[in-house]
């Protein structure tokens, strides 16, 4: 069973990352947050101490490039493995800056995805290969299943077709794990994901956007013309298996979506710090053996923050830990991201509120963390989708039954 405290063996990997992101990332965090699209060249050396760390077992699998469902214990032990380091290390990657976090080499949401579902072959021949991801397209949000985006077989290779937008680290990284449809009559099932390396005749970068946010990462635009790709660079089976449906290309989300969970539950983490240390400043003082109705409306309202985070926190590690112990985690990876994405943007927004003046200028980074909150409520599956999952699950239904 759970146990719901951060695992021991993990603590000091976590105490190590806390101090990279208050010593290396918190100190540039503005300075790219106004230089958007600069790339953080101050990321390459942390890359090499991450490279560094994963070579001598140190990380245990931890970062995006870790996230892999091992083999099952035969010991009936529980586990605490890669899902359960990454979350805990990125959500202290995000407590120091969410954008940074997302611009690291080797690190892209396209990492997760091959870790995911790559077989053996694939994983040896993309190792150190920083892969971005590639799902959202011009007519196609949050219904995955929806793409337009064409994957046709010749000879030994595919040719892709399509335009994808919102790409995050789509011109920085090496390689764009596409998602594409074999066959657009057959709907879910058909779609497959595709490892494009940069560079590949026929795939472009088209334009990088201006956000409201984590703007140390960049968003592309990126178009695929009759691309030519190896087969081989088909993640998982190239078989349509309608029975299947879309589970194959899904199992992507369920190891991402805490991932994004985390990177919430670091971002709202800080803004509560921040804020505690400004309210006791201020003559605030959060008694936390004291009822919140016999404390300051600024006090009760940092306890019901606090509470909120609490239970993202713990949906998360819960997500996680079930991922390492090869549990199914649809239901729990949703959950987290809902709770997390909600409750990530009330709580850096509040703070801004409950700091006022100082929240809201420019002098600190709380109106930073509050622009930067957001994203993560609405990327990976907006928080109307998760619901929706989290609906038909419990309920029982397939997404022809409830809609």
């Amino acid at each position: 069973m759970i146990n719901l405290e951060d695992p021991k063996k993990f603590r000091p990997l976590r105490d190590q990352v806390h101090q990279v992101a208050m010593n290396m990332l918190r100190p540039i965090s503005r300075k790219y947050d106004k230089a958007e699209h600069a790339y953080p060249k101050e990321l390459d050396m942390l890359a090499a101490m991450a490279d560094g760390l994963a070579e001598s077992g140190q990380s245990e699998g931890a970062g995006a490039a870790g996230v892999r469902r091992g083999a099952a214990a035969d010991d009936g032990q529980v586990k605490n493995g890669s899902n359960m380091a990454s979350v805990m290390t990125v959500a202290e990657m995000c407590w120091g800056d969410v954008g940074l976090l997302l611009s690291m080499p080797r690190q892209g949401l396209g990492n997760s995805a091959i870790a995911s579902v790559a077989d053996d072959d694939q994983l040896e021949r993309f190792a150190g290969v920083w892969a971005s991801m590639a799902i959202t397209e011009p007519g196609t949000g949050s219904d995955s299943a929806n793409i337009k985006t064409t994957a046709t077989r010749d000879g030994d290779h595919y040719v892709l077709n399509g335009e994808k937008i919102f790409v995050t680290s789509g011109e920085r990284s090496d390689a764009v794990v596409v998602w594409a449809t074999l066959d657009r009559e057959l709907g879910r099932a058909a779609i497959k994901s595709f490892v494009v390396p940069k560079g590949t005749p026929g795939m472009k970068v088209e334009r990088l956007e201006h956000k409201l946010g984590i703007k140390a990462s960049d968003t592309a635009t990126i178009t695929f013309t009759d691309c030519r790709v190896p087969a081989e660079n088909l993640l998982g089976s190239p078989e349509i298996d309608v029975k299947q449906g879309f589970a194959g290309a899904m199992a992507t989300f369920d190891n991402t979506r805490p991932l994004v969970a985390s990177m919430a539950v670091g971002c709202a983490r800080a803004s509560l710090d921040y804020t505690r240390e400004l309210l006791a400043d201020a003559g605030v003082e959060v008694d936390y053996d004291r009822p919140a109705y016999a404390q300051s409306a600024a006090a009760a309202k940092f306890l019901q923050l606090e509470a909120d985070w609490e239970a993202a926190y713990l949906l998360m590690l819960q997500a996680a830990w079930m991922a390492d112990n090869r549990k199914p985690n649809s239901l729990e990876a949703s959950m987290a991201k809902a709770k997390a994405g909600r409750v990530g943007s009330d709580i850096t927004l509040s703070c801004v509120e409950l700091c006022s003046s100082v929240g809201y200028a420019e002098g600190e980074l709380l109106e930073k963390w509050a622009r930067d909150s957001k994203i993560l409520d609405i990327f990976e599956g907006t928080q109307q989708i998760q619901q929706l999952i989290v609906a038909r699950r419990v309920l029982g239904l397939s997404s022809a039954e409830l809609k």
